[in-house]
């Protein structure tokens, strides 16, 4: 199950699209010129995603899907399966601050919208939701043009910003979790392709999008307090009705295809390793079925900043139990 959620979204992004016109040869797997794919049920379009998803699960190796557990996952060439780099960014326009997009070719440049801290001071979430759609839109020409590596954008970041001198607090909307919830229902849905109101295809994506940095998550370094380590004491309550109401709004509104795990503990459990947060919460209580990501070294952080595990490897242990798919970060070489 872990790897299952991963592989159907990719097969929805490239397999499913309407909006697949290549002027390179094509990065998704299936290539109809290669004659040695065809015999596989997973390249067959007829069939189920989920019958294509398990079969394609049935022909990996362990160490093959090992391999896929990391943000950039190397091509399994006798398959047919291209590479893929998960990491990309769009907060405020796609951007190459990520590993995936590249301003290198015919395309020099995205439109670059102004900071969300003062979007969301328009309080207009149609114009949010056509902004995610310039974005979305955008970021599909240049995965056509082949000036991207994949299609999974780490946006929106949906944290309350409570601080002022949380230096990431101008890529959030703000410090009310109604209008939060509103903006990430709205940016996700544009830049998926959704309906700005009515149905919802979650066979089809534009690209993904993925709410962060999930949850009660607001701090980098103060006073010798760093992200890494820190333990948000958040009442149940101060949880319920703060902090993740954009989450649940991302999910069960937005349909959103991702979210990210935050660094930080929650009262005394590290985010990334939060059965009860990522599994019983989001996948459970609020029916998302997407993947989960943790942030850059946020696994890491369980067992060298925060010492909630022995080993290493036992951090790796906790995040996939607990129900991460994609481990952004140095352990996943180990």
């Amino acid at each position: 199950m872990i790897l299952h959620t991963p592989l159907i979204l990719l097969f929805s992004l490239f397999v499913q699209s309407p909006w697949l016109v290549f002027s390179v040869n094509p990065p998704f797997a299936c290539d109809p010129s290669d004659p040695a794919t065809q015999q596989y049920a997973f390249c067959k379009p007829t069939l189920s995603i989920k019958r294509r998803t398990q079969d394609l699960m049935s022909r990996l190796t362990i160490d093959e899907k090992i391999a896929q557990l990391g943000d950039i996952t190397p091509p399994i060439t006798r398959l047919g399966v291209p590479a893929y780099q998960w990491w990309s960014e769009s907060l405020h326009g796609v951007s190459s601050g990520g590993r995936g997009i590249h301003f290198d070719g015919p395309i020099k440049a995205a439109t670059s919208f102004p900071q969300v801290i003062l979007t969301a001071a328009t309080f207009n979430p149609l114009l949010w939701y056509q902004i995610g759609q310039v974005i979305g839109t955008e970021a599909r020409a240049l995965y056509n043009a082949g000036q991207a590596e994949g299609l999974t954008f780490w946006s929106p970041n949906i944290n309350i910003f409570r601080d002022p001198r949380w230096g990431r607090g101008q890529e959030t909307p703000g410090e009310d979790p109604l209008t939060t919830s509103i903006y990430a229902a709205s940016y996700v849905k544009g830049l998926q392709g959704s309906p700005y109101q009515g149905g919802y295809t979650p066979q089809v994506l534009q690209a993904s999008a993925c709410c962060k940095h999930f949850t009660a998550y607001d701090l980098e370094n103060w006073e010798g307090i760093v992200r890494d380590s820190f333990n948000a004491e958040v009442s149940a309550q101060d949880l319920e009705d703060t902090f993740q109401p954009p989450f649940k709004s991302c999910i069960e509104e937005g349909h959103a295809s991702g979210i990210m795990c935050s660094y930080n503990q929650v009262n005394g459990v590290p985010n990334c390793a939060n059965y009860t947060l990522l599994t019983q919460t989001a996948r459970r209580q609020w029916k998302f079925n997407g993947y989960i990501t943790s942030d850059c070294d946020a696994v890491a952080d369980i067992y060298e900043a925060q010492n909630y595990t022995k080993t290493p490897e036992d951090a790796v242990a906790y995040a996939i139990k607990a129900g991460i798919h994609i481990i952004h970060e140095k352990l996943e070489s180990n």
